[in-house]
């Protein structure tokens, strides 16, 4: 692993921040690492209000697409709510389902079929307007490039919103108004919203054309917070809003999908860690095993005792889906094995009986073994389809441009990406794919990075510390859980692996004498020799808590070590 300390921001800087904040040196340096550089700036980082959040008429065609809808909601027209078969399509297809359903009845859902539409905006999905008398589709997550289709169902006398936060191509699609804070002729204050983060904004220019106010669409947050968390986009902004006040709706008074989800869990608050690890996994099982519908169908249900129903169907998916990428992770692992091709640049393996809906875990998984851009193929109808997956830096929409002749369509963005290809055309592509990433590929980007903030020393650590590292949170991307160096560290003597499998590490260390601090190292129980004896060593790790026996106490959490 490669230790990157972040450049410590210029010292005059820290000071005034120290002073216009009262706090320390540490969170006055971790609070200018990210971007925060006033008090103001503070202000909306740690206690974000309502008033923060920009107006949603800023985004341009807005006015088109409300409009549009309050016309159609006027003159009783049939709306269909089109989304994405994952955490990000499903989500905004509940929320902005579930507010029309409070002004119209006329309003229907749909999800394209993983397997039989693949991703986007469908003919099919068109064709079910048409025969269902609908006259507006409002597409979410999806529809930037869809060009084709909006003129398609402009032939049958559709209109289209579209609610998107993909990267736009040179042309844009005739649709009634085009939502994207990402289009170059938008200047919207904010482009990192995902798609359903876009839909909501559209309710909030609803909401507030009917005079209410957005504080009234706090209901609605839960969904958003989960869909910023799964899609993994920056939690800065209006992402760091939303997701905050998100996960006070989940905390307090979550819808009932979201409740069956969760009720099981022994934890008093929980965090975007357990959105993204817990509730985002079952949602998109739903459309990787069975059909998005059901996902939906679960975050709008209203009975908690339907919801449960629904909930432990999807616990089912759930379950197969892990069953199915532990099996298809060990036979492609098996494969780059038998074939010799542990020491390419990347990793692209294909057997058609993989299963579709799990490629993309998988092919992160393989990343994460091999540590290199990775494509997992399967067989889908006459085409090979495939997931890939990028390392850290490395572009791999730009490598996949320089390969698409040999694919029939590609898409998606620096860090992962789907296409299809005809089968003929695999062979060509793996190689002209190995081709261009060795040329392109940097050698700091082949080795797995861990970014430190800064360097301390153990006896900074204090309850006080922790309790406003804990106020940084929601975490994610460009606001990740503080991670911190500390030099010379030693064992007491008594580190142990543990674990089923003993992979764990788990050990007490100090400082020059300094209080002893307990530190647990998932996954690196091999390290353990290099802590044996007293001998001296330096660590990686973020701060938390260790309940045991009903004491709380602080701990570290270590991502690495070395002497």
């Amino acid at each position: 692993m490669r230790w990157t300390i972040q450049n410590p921001p210029e010292p005059q800087q820290v000071d005034a921040l120290k002073s216009a904040l009262n706090v320390d040196t540490i969170t006055a340096t971790l609070l200018l690492q990210r971007g925060i550089q006033t008090y103001e700036q503070a202000r909306v980082f740690f206690k974000p209000d309502w008033s923060d959040l920009h107006d949603p008429f800023l985004m341009k065609d807005m006015d088109l697409a409300v409009a549009r809808i309050e016309r159609a909601i006027e003159s009783g027209e049939h709306i269909l709510v089109f989304g994405d078969y994952d955490v990000d399509g499903t989500t905004a297809v509940a929320l902005m389902s579930s507010y029309l359903k409070t002004r119209t009845s006329q309003v229907d859902t749909y999800i394209p079929d993983r397997y039989a539409e693949g991703y986007g905006i469908s003919y099919q999905g068109i064709d079910y307007a048409d025969d269902n008398n609908c006259s507006l589709i409002i597409a979410l997550d999806c529809g930037i490039k869809s060009i084709d289709h909006v003129a398609y169902a402009a032939e049958r006398n559709i209109d289209f919103i579209i609610c998107d936060h993909h990267k736009p191509g040179a042309e844009i699609p005739k649709a009634v108004a085009v939502l994207n804070p990402k289009r170059e002729d938008c200047a919207y204050p904010y482009d990192e919203l995902c798609g359903c983060g876009v839909g909501f904004k559209l309710i909030q220019a609803l909401a507030q054309r009917q005079g209410e106010s957005v504080q009234e669409l706090r209901p609605y947050l839960d969904l958003v917070a989960t869909a910023i968390a799964a899609d993994i986009v920056p939690m800065t902004g209006e992402n760091r809003i939303l997701a905050k006040f998100g996960l006070e709706v989940i905390n307090s008074h979550p819808r009932p999908g979201i409740q069956a989800m969760t009720q099981n869990l022994k934890k008093k608050k929980l965090t975007i860690t357990d959105v993204v690890f817990v509730i985002a996994p079952r949602i998109n099982a739903a459309g990787r095993i069975k059909h998005g519908n059901e996902a939906v169908a679960l975050l709008t249900e209203y009975d908690l005792d339907q919801a449960e129903f629904f909930a432990s169907e999807i616990e089912k998916h759930n379950t197969d889906r892990k069953e199915l990428d532990q099996q298809i992770t060990a036979d492609a692992l098996l494969q780059i094995q038998k074939n010799h091709e542990q020491n390419r640049m990347t990793t692209v393996v294909y057997d058609p009986s993989w299963h579709k809906g799990v490629i993309g875990i998988v092919a992160s998984r393989l990343t994460e073994t091999y540590y290199r851009p990775t494509i997992v193929f399967t067989k889908s109808g006459d085409k090979l389809a495939a997931s890939a997956r990028s390392v850290k830096d490395f572009d791999l929409y730009q490598a996949l441009e320089a390969c698409s002749a040999h694919l029939e369509q590609f898409g998606g963005h620096m860090y992962a990406a789907g296409m299809t290809l005809l089968e003929e055309n695999y062979a060509a592509f793996k190689e002209a794919f190995e081709t261009e990433v060795q040329k392109t590929i940097l050698p700091e980007m082949r080795e797995p990075e861990i970014e430190v903030d800064l360097e301390i020393n153990l006896d900074e650590i204090t309850p006080k510390l922790f309790r406003i590292l804990q106020q940084f949170e929601p975490f994610g991307p460009k606001n990740r859980t503080p991670v911190f160096l500390t030099h010379g560290l030693v064992d007491n003597g008594f580190a142990k692996k543990i674990g089923q499998d003993q992979t764990h590490l788990r050990l007490s260390v100090k400082q020059n004498g300094s209080q002893a601090f307990g530190a647990v190292g998932f996954g690196l129980g091999d390290k353990l020799l290099l802590v044996e004896n007293k001998q001296r060593f330096d660590a990686v790790y973020c701060i938390d808590e260790n309940e045991f026996n009903g004491q709380v106490s602080l701990q570290l959490r270590i991502k690495d070590i070395r002497n």
